[in-house]
């Protein structure tokens, strides 16, 4: 038996086509309706593709009054948002913007970041999505090398944009005053000037890799193909057209990116802050009654660490669904987590490269709270050996996807390592004999100590089952002995003492001497990029003075 994971009603086209209709009818993305809305709506799909644009030009032929997104500034039909897409496209293309030209933006989670994607769709341009945290000299690079001819900017972020090429114009999201941005000038009825002609090809997402083990990559994101990709993610997360999604994850990153993809998919409302802040996350849950929420480990995490008494200020009882992703969760915080807000937690395992590739529900992870779950409707997954070939099950090899959502490659040419019509993750982990994914680290974090591989994952979630600990990172650093060593990076959670000792000791008793951390240092808080992801780069590196 080798150690493969896939969705059970891939069997045969027939009963993927069967299992895909039902999840979208149990969705409501396919749902009854005035005979002519749904004409025009799937006229608008056949325009402009199953981008965002076409979905939001879709949505307005068929609800057109329905609530799309809510910010800070007020709330957009998804009329209001495919008029705003349409003004905005008619802008850009008088900056020169066209089928083949790159769009940055470089925004925090707000309605004009999703106008911008509407505008691009339109035109048939890229829209490269910035991540917010770059450095002046890393954004400048990143326009330069994906080559960005306009930049839709907030204002916030115009210092950072110092070094990109002046010859780049800006067109501006997010003003300081409220009257100032994409927001308010499109409101209204639109002008007299006629739209672009559709494109003959559909632009494309283009979205930066994180960056924790190198320089951010730009990474083309394939154009969806319609519902069918849809279903794949919502045949395991039970999201409806229903929902009120608090997208609370960053949408330049791939995680926050696909619950904007999913809503506009959905037809559901999309509610969103500017800035992630946990007490407001709780606040904006109760006010806006949202029923689905989409985070990052970290976001959830901050929420636990709240004061009993503050998490008990805000009714969270509409929540269904939280759906987490873009780094490991912790066993001990995923039973936190759901013994405090119910069994609503599903996480998903993926990356910009693969999209997703299994997803845990709560029943997978109150069975095994280390699990990565399985994969969804349309996904394989596979762990292989160096040769290419599939392991047995509870072996561990690196990590295998396939699916219709895999990237196009990075715009610098390069691309992922593939095999039997599979893409490497760049993760190592094994299948179990339920057909459950376990993730064991990436492949870059292993080491090697005294002649033992080892990876700091396991070694991470021993140390947090430590009362004292909040948070830990563990990595590898050169030892003279044994080649490697552990050292373990712990942030302790407030009003707590750490044992060095105790550490060593909990990880000896749990792994055996070779995962031991002989450096324990204690921070008051780990590097993290905007999207929560940990970068162990920027940890201390010399440890001969602690």
């Amino acid at each position: 038996m080798a150690s493969t994971a896939a969705s059970p009603s891939d069997t045969s086209p027939l009963k993927r086509t069967l299992s895909t209709v039902r999840v979208l009818v149990r969705s409501g993305v396919i749902s009854p309706g005035r005979p002519d809305r749904i004409v025009r709506q799937l006229r608008a799909l056949r325009t402009w593709g199953a981008t965002v644009a076409g979905a939001y030009a879709a949505a307005d032929e068929r609800v057109p009054d329905h609530v799309a997104i809510v910010d800070e500034r007020g709330s957009a039909t998804f009329r209001e948002m495919n008029l705003r897409g349409r003004a905005l496209a008619r802008v850009l293309h008088r900056l020169g913007v066209g089928e083949g030209t790159r769009v940055g933006v470089l925004c925090r989670n707000h309605s004009a970041f999703v106008q911008a994607m509407i505008a691009c769709g339109r035109l048939g341009a890229d829209s490269v999505l910035l991540n917010t945290g770059l450095s002046r000299g890393q954004l400048a690079a990143a326009s330069v090398t994906n080559a960005v001819s306009v930049l839709v900017v907030d204002d916030e972020f115009e210092d950072q944009c110092a070094e990109v090429p002046a010859d780049v114009p800006r067109v501006r999201a997010w003003g300081e005053a409220p009257a100032e941005g994409l927001q308010v000038p499109w409101r209204a009825k639109e002008g007299g000037e006629a739209d672009p002609s559709p494109p003959k090809r559909p632009g494309r997402l283009i979205v930066l890799t994180s960056g924790t083990t190198g320089t951010p990559k730009g990474a083309r994101r394939p154009t969806p193909r319609g519902p069918r990709d849809a279903a794949a993610v919502l045949s395991r997360i039970p999201l409806k057209s229903s929902d009120r999604i608090l997208a609370s994850a960053p949408f330049f990153h791939t995680w926050g990116l696909a619950g904007v993809q999913l809503g506009m998919s959905l037809r559901a409302t999309l509610v969103t802050r500017r800035r992630f802040d946990p007490e407001d996350a709780l606040r904006a849950v109760a006010e806006e009654h949202c029923t689905a929420l989409f985070a990052a480990p970290v976001m959830l995490r901050r929420i636990m660490d709240l004061p009993a008494e503050v998490r008990a200020r805000y009714d969270t009882s509409s929540l269904r669904v939280v759906a987490c992703s873009g780094s490991a969760l912790s066993p001990r915080l995923i039973t936190e987590f759901m013994d405090e807000f119910g069994d609503v937690l599903y996480n998903l395992y993926g990356s910009t490269e693969v999209s997703w590739a299994t997803i845990a529900t709560p029943e997978d992870m109150r069975r095994s709270p280390s699990t990565a779950g399985r994969p969804p409707l349309g996904t394989r997954v596979a762990v292989l050996d160096a040769d290419g070939e599939e392991v047995p099950p509870g072996t561990e090899g690196s990590i295998f996807v396939g699916n219709e959502m895999l990237f196009d490659g990075y715009t610098n040419g390069a691309n992922r390592r593939s095999a039997h019509g599979l893409m490497e993750t760049g993760d190592r982990g094994y299948v179990d004999a339920d057909g459950l994914l376990h993730v064991a680290g990436r492949d870059d974090d292993m080491i090697i100590s005294g002649g033992e591989n080892v990876f700091p994952r396991p070694v991470e979630e021993a140390i947090l089952t430590l009362p004292s600990v909040r948070e830990v990172a563990v990595t590898g650093v050169p030892d003279d002995e044994f080649g490697h060593r552990f050292a373990a990076f712990v942030v302790p959670r407030e009003g707590a003492e750490v044992d060095p000792n105790e550490v060593r000791l909990t990880v000896r008793r749990e792994l055996g001497r070779f995962s031991v951390p002989r450096d324990v240092v204690l921070l008051d808080e780990l590097p993290r990029n905007p999207a929560g992801k940990v970068m162990k780069r920027y940890l201390p590196t010399d440890l001969s003075q602690r």
